[in-house]
């Protein structure tokens, strides 16, 4: 068993992603990193397969699945090299649907969650704009009621999936009261919603990130997704589903990085023996292996809290600032420790610290959530 947590069930899940990984994407995501975009069929035989809705309602063709198993998804998928793809997935399957599956009417719901789940409808969320990113409650997008319309207002950054979503929620201002926020359900090709530009990043390469303008979006008034004013809690309680998923991205790329260099240190040889013959090396990989171990521990009990109903935002604050500086230690130290072949382009371990560095970053700087964990120390904030 890989946790006290697991379950055969779970097992399997990790063997039916990782025979998805090894098909679907190793052969041809370095292609992927070139184009910037992880192709839409891949995404639908993941729908076929019955992996992109593992939480979600099988009325609508989830899994019915709780957080461990959502968890057990995303750490599978997160042994993949190519972190582009692993965030395309989970920003569509546990950042973005999961607004519509805990806000969504009935009649939201069957119109678009059978599409989300089959891969056939591509979502993203709209959040980060120029001056707000982690204060979501600076948040200068608006959205006003026009009749029965809603007719939005502003520009987002950074978007994942931005650029081939088809479904994006979008938080916007629809009171002058600091939380006074809502979430919409816009759909691509609205008049006045459009992308600005695909954004060119450092890692994530094969994950489109894009910029997205409202100029004059009208919607109908029922893609409204909630109750009116009330987007900030939607956005609050999603962001620990959002971070349970980065932090096991995360812990996957740690052990991920650890196994590729600990195969390398016990074959490269120098003066006369191999890297793993030296102590300081392989006590420092320990170490890592250790630390790693430690956080995946507390990142499985998080995800069984979640399953007890419990408040957990303090522990996953905690634990995303934990993971997120963990895996740039932990893949950094590796790349050192495959010298020169570490730094070319085309290496694992290269993608793999490029791709480590937004951890830290996205999702909730690690400053950020360490100030949220802290200022839970005196009590609940209310």
């Amino acid at each position: 068993m890989d946790s006290i947590y697991d379950t055969p069930e779970h097992a399997l899940l990790r063997d039916q992603v990782a025979r998805f990984l090894a098909r679907e994407v190793e052969p041809h995501a370095a292609a992927w990193e070139e184009a910037g975009r992880v192709p839409r069929e891949v995404l639908e035989r993941l729908g076929q397969a019955g992996l992109l809705g593992l939480m979600f309602d099988p009325r609508h063709g989830g899994g019915g699945a709780d957080a461990l198993a959502n968890l057990v998804f995303a750490e599978a998928l997160a042994d993949c090299t190519y972190a582009g793809f692993v965030i395309t997935v989970l920003v569509h399957t546990d950042m973005a649907a999961p607004h519509l599956h805990h806000a969504g009417t009935p009649a939201q719901q069957a119109r678009w969650m059978p599409g989300i789940t089959a891969g056939r409808t591509l979502t993203a969320v709209a959040i980060t704009e120029p001056g707000a990113g982690s204060d979501v409650a600076g948040l200068a997008t608006r959205a006003r009621r026009d009749g029965g319309d809603w007719v939005l207002d502003g520009r987002k950054l950074f978007i994942t999936n931005g650029v081939q979503a088809d479904l994006v929620f979008v938080a916007a201002r629809t009171s002058p009261a600091r939380h006074g926020i809502s979430i919409f359900a816009v759909e691509r090709g609205t008049p006045g919603f459009s992308v600005g530009r695909a954004l060119d990043k450092t890692g994530w390469r094969s994950s489109d990130t894009a910029e997205l303008l409202f100029d004059g979006c009208r919607i109908p008034g029922d893609q409204l997704l909630g109750e009116v004013d009330q987007g900030f809690r939607a956005v609050m309680r999603n962001f620990q589903t959002e971070r349970i998923a980065l932090a096991a991205m995360a812990v996957g790329h740690c052990r991920r990085a650890l196994a590729l260099t600990l195969e390398h240190v016990q074959s490269r040889r120098a003066f006369g023996a191999t890297l793993f013959e030296k102590q300081a090396i392989r006590q420092r990989l320990a170490m890592l292996d250790a630390r790693t171990r430690a956080a995946r521990a507390y990142l499985y009990h998080c995800a069984w809290r979640v399953t007890q109903g419990e408040d957990v935002v303090q522990d996953v604050s905690l634990l995303k600032a934990l993971t997120g500086e963990l895996v740039n230690e932990v893949v950094g130290t590796c790349q050192q420790f495959h010298g020169g072949m570490g730094y070319m382009r085309g290496m694992a371990i290269e993608r793999l610290w490029r791709d480590a560095r937004i951890l830290a970053i996205g999702g909730g700087a690690t400053e950020v959530m360490l100030d949220e964990a802290a200022k839970r120390y005196a009590g609940p904030r209310t």
